[in-house]
């Protein structure tokens, strides 16, 4: 399992997007999810939620959203999460050779469903590349982080442009 972590905006999205199209390049099939982050005239107004294999979208989170758990000036779409992004990784562990799950973060942890999916995923035979919010405080979290089989990749401004490869070595 290898587990991706840095400071927010440092680019761990784009490095597992990028880490990703390699193993896609060299025959893996990957899937899972992705959560960016999306921007209208320069500010960001939300989070979408992408499903690797069907491409199907929802959203994480959005300013606009009304209901929901609060982070910080968004709410979560806890059925999007759940329909689309648990669903995405429950997928993969049946169908695909690389779990990927973008990310296991203060807005996922409040679905009870998605928990239970990267927990089944972690207990599967398949390998699991998971960005993991580099200081929220969840059981899910620090156990995934202790486990033996766990490797932990930093991004930093410094390795961003080549850790993708590496990761991509190793599977």
């Amino acid at each position: 399992m290898f587990l991706i972590t840095g400071s927010p905006g440092i680019g761990k999205t784009t490095v597992v997007t990028k880490t990703i199209n390699i193993l896609k390049e060299r025959g893996c099939h990957v899937g899972g999810m992705l959560s960016r982050e999306v921007r209208e005239n320069g500010v960001r107004i939300g989070f979408e939620i992408l499903d690797l294999s069907s491409q199907k979208r929802g959203w994480l989170a959005h300013v606009n959203q009304k209901i929901g758990p609060q982070v910080g000036k968004y709410h979560v779409n806890l059925t999007d999460l759940e329909i689309v992004g648990a669903q995405a990784i429950l997928n993969a562990i049946e169908n695909c050779d690389v779990i990927a799950i973008d990310e296991i973060g203060p807005m996922e942890l409040f679905s009870q469903k998605f928990k239970i999916a990267v927990e089944t995923a972690l207990e599967s035979r398949k390998l699991v590349m998971a960005v993991v919010h580099w200081k929220a405080k969840d059981k899910l979290i620090s156990d995934t982080k202790a486990r033996t089989d766990a490797q932990i990749f930093e991004v930093t401004a410094e390795n961003r442009e080549t850790i993708s490869e590496e990761i991509a070595k190793k599977v």
